[in-house]
């Protein structure tokens, strides 16, 4: 048995400062789930009754919740399943894809569990944005009932706004977005802090919630609807994906010191308050969280939630586009313009298509859902799926890579489950309430990825078909002796052996080639990044042919100047007005002997005739390129 490996410090900067910047990235989404999750508990469709045994019952468990959840599994188990320092379900799936790529029926399941899981993550990013927003603005409601026409629309032209905004980076409202949270915090704090103190001493004590008795005793006294009222408890703990896949923007320090010392108490504090609220006033209470400001603080406090929201969906869209980037990275998805908003930070970048995806989804669903209660229905489903595919992928990981023991990786695992599982089961009833939607969204995903990654080894495996071995080739060339013109010609191909088929199709059909040809192979790896002098390998063949190897990280962007200038230390230069990039265009006829279903076929073909070409993606100047194309049955 071994304990797990030590945690990766990669040098992030001063602790400090980068905690503060964790506090705006890392608990936007969390930090916001006050305004609705117990609200949801006591005044939403499937409410509980207000009394002193299912108040203390439902703190109990939100406070075991972000203990167990957040504080452990997350923050003190997950983190030290780092990926060279990266986190996030694509991450792990990263760690354990090579051993799951081999052929084991049960490793490829895990596989695909795991990618479902990170498809989930989409439909979290999409309802995040838009519940958080339409609850920060019916906050307006509180103070009077003539601005309720106006809370859909004004809910929709702030999201709408928000995504218009992403074309120019983060980096610029990023720099508050660490402050504004901390006020945030402070805020919530204080008033959840004001309402504990000023409890009546004849009620009973919210701070008594801290003991688990409550918890269970509220289970035994409710049943299936105290099962059920998970489904509203689990809205305190969204966002916790989001602590282990920006674990590698800022490290695993600064995001714990953020927690432990600013977003856990105050959150605590917050939830308490809104408990001795609902204690005091009963049904009198028709949003906790709100009624807790004084009367001269609800407009300021409206206009910091809306705030607060943007910020937290800030955060979910910034992660679609990381996690979009990595799942093209690793061959799970098709190429998607990228555009890079700084030129220092690698993580900043704005993907168009995803985008406007996004801001149509979440306009849709505000208009649709119409409040922010019939979006907690949808709310839920996504995010326990998530987590409880991320435990089981954490158990294979600590029982093959840390040789922890059965019962020691077990009974760490069955503790995550209890919780997970929990959750999963008391959310399934929101399936028909609007529950279907993220799995909707999942599904799509899924098909999307697992489609893809598949097509992509069908095509492989027809295109090494085609090709011819390297020194068969190179001997055919010399004995056949074809003209030769002045340049070079760097020919792309996704296979790093043998003659690329684009080549042999140039030569057959032109019957010429450049005094000097670059066979050009661009290999993602399963790790974040690559250092710059593993970035490129260069071997010469002979007669005027090289092969040169780049490779990049899951979470890089390959750009083909990068590459050149890599050439150079090697000692291969290039001048790209001699220089001539041949690309491969296939089109792809569904009616090959592929064991593909052929709808998944047709789904590859559609998506391999939509993204973007790879004189696009890889920044290749399109006055250089030449693309060859060829027919391949699928």
């Amino acid at each position: 048995m071994s304990a797990p490996p030590l945690e990766s410090e990669h040098t992030h900067g001063p602790l400090i400062p980068l905690a503060l910047a964790a506090l705006g990235v890392v608990y936007g989404d969390i930090g916001t789930s006050p305004l609705y999750a117990l609200r949801e508990c006591f005044v939403g469709e499937h409410s509980l009754p207000i009394s002193v045994p299912n108040v203390l019952g439902v703190l109990s468990l939100v406070f075991w919740s972000l203990t167990m959840v957040v504080s452990i599994k997350y923050l003190l188990f997950l983190m030290r399943a780092d990926n060279d320092g990266e986190g996030g379900i694509l991450a792990l799936l990263a760690l354990l894809g090579s051993r799951a790529a081999n052929g084991n029926a049960r490793r490829n399941g895990l596989l695909l569990v795991g990618l479902f899981g990170a498809a989930l993550l989409y439909g979290d990013g999409v309802i995040t944005p838009a519940i958080s927003v339409l609850s920060a603005v019916e906050g307006l409601q509180v103070a009077t009932a003539a601005f309720e026409p106006f809370i859909l629309p004004i809910s929709a032209t702030i999201l709408i706004g928000l995504f218009l905004v992403q074309r120019n980076g983060t980096a610029g409202i990023g720099a508050v977005f660490g402050p504004l949270m901390l006020l945030w915090f402070a805020t919530i704090a204080w008033l959840g802090l004001h309402a504990i103190l000023s409890q009546h001493p004849q009620q009973a004590s919210v701070l008594s919630a801290l003991n688990p008795m409550y918890a269970v005793e509220f289970f035994t006294r409710n049943g299936i609807k105290g099962l059920l009222t998970l489904g509203a408890v689990v809205l305190c703990v969204t966002g916790s994906e989001a602590l282990y896949a920006d674990m590698g923007h800022f490290g695993p320090r600064p995001i714990r010191l953020a927690w432990y010392g600013v977003a856990f108490p105050a959150l605590l504090l917050n939830y308490f308050g809104q408990g001795a609220l609902l204690l005091a006033e009963g049904e009198k209470i028709a949003n906790p969280f709100y009624q807790l400001a004084p009367t001269w603080g609800l407009y300021p406090l409206v206009v910091l939630s809306t705030i607060a929201t943007i910020i937290a969906s800030q955060a979910l869209i910034s992660g679609a586009f990381s996690l979009t980037q990595q799942a093209v990275q690793l061959g799970y998805a098709p190429r998607f313009k990228i555009v890079h908003t700084s030129g220092t930070a690698v993580g900043q970048i704005y993907m168009p298509e995803i985008n406007w995806a996004l801001m149509v989804t979440c306009v849709i669903l505000v208009m649709g859902f119409k409040s922010s209660s019939n979006l907690a229905g949808a709310y839920g489903i996504a995010v326990t799926g998530t987590m409880t595919v991320t435990s089981l992928l954490f158990y294979v990981l600590t029982r093959e890579r840390w040789q922890w023991s059965v019962p020691k990786a077990g009974a760490v695992i069955a503790a995550f489950l209890l919780f997970d599982l929990s959750f999963l089961t008391a959310n399934l009833p929101k399936v028909l309430d609007g529950g279907w939607f993220p799995l909707v969204v999942g599904l799509a995903v899924f098909s999307v990825l697992t489609t893809w990654k598949r097509g992509r080894g069908e095509l492989a495996q027809r295109l090494a078909e085609g090709s011819l071995p390297i020194d068969l080739f190179l001997q055919d060339v010399a004995v056949q002796q074809p003209h030769r013109v002045e340049g070079t010609a760097i020919v792309m191909t996704s296979n790093p052996q043998g003659v690329p088929p684009v080549l042999l199709h140039h030569l057959k059909h032109n019957r010429t080639l450049h005094k000097r040809v670059v066979l050009l192979s661009i290999v993602s790896e399963k790790r974040p990044e690559v250092p710059a002098d593993q970035r490129v390998a260069v071997t010469d063949l002979g007669q005027g042919f090289y092969r040169v190897v780049a490779r990049f990280g899951f979470i890089e962007t390959p750009r083909m100047t990068q590459i050149l200038t890599a050439c150079q230390t090697h000692g291969l230069t290039f001048d790209l007005m001699s220089t001539t990039f041949v690309l491969g265009r296939e089109t792809l006829l569904p009616s090959g002997r592929s064991p593909m279903a052929r709808w998944r076929k047709r789904l590859y073909g559609f998506l391999a005739r939509n993204a973007p070409s790879a004189s696009n993606y890889f920044e290749i100047p399109p006055n250089r390129v030449i693309e060859l194309g060829v027919q391949i049955e699928l």
